[in-house]
């Protein structure tokens, strides 16, 4: 069965994990994942996440995330989808919405790859907002 949203997928993985209290969590590898993964990391959201291979030959088939907690809670609080396969929401880096006053981030795919909503304010440039995270 295909996937119609991928990054729908980890974002489920990682919100069910982080309710059953799990170390860690395994999804199916791509670059857009590693990327948005890449970016929870730098924003500690999360603790960091590594390539696993799972087919004989070798390939890196998925990406082991290792959840991150506080206190026993977990780190992310709220973690959501807001562009959507059925419905695209693109920002200028001026209209790029805050969360929590800041304390939350937005995760933006831009000409420049995938930024935290701070760092795409920095660059001056906008896109399409992936996920919300605080």
């Amino acid at each position: 069965m295909a996937l119609t949203d991928p990054l729908g997928d980890l974002l489920t993985r990682i919100r069910n994990g982080q309710r059953a209290k799990k170390d860690s969590v395994v999804s199916p590898a791509s670059k857009l994942r590693a990327r948005v993964l890449d970016v929870l990391q730098r924003e500690g959201y999360i603790r960091g996440y590594s390539e696993e291979a799972f087919g004989s030959k070798g390939q890196h088939d998925g990406l082991r995330i290792e959840l991150k907690y506080f206190e026993g809670a977990p780190a992310i609080q709220h973690l959501a989808r807001v562009s959507k396969p059925g419905r695209r929401v693109y920002s200028g880096s001026k209209e790029l919405p805050v969360i929590r006053n800041g304390l939350g981030i937005t995760i933006v795919s831009t000409p420049r790859g995938v930024l935290s909503d701070s760092e795409a304010r920095e660059s001056n440039v906008g896109g399409e907002i992936l996920a919300e995270v605080f």
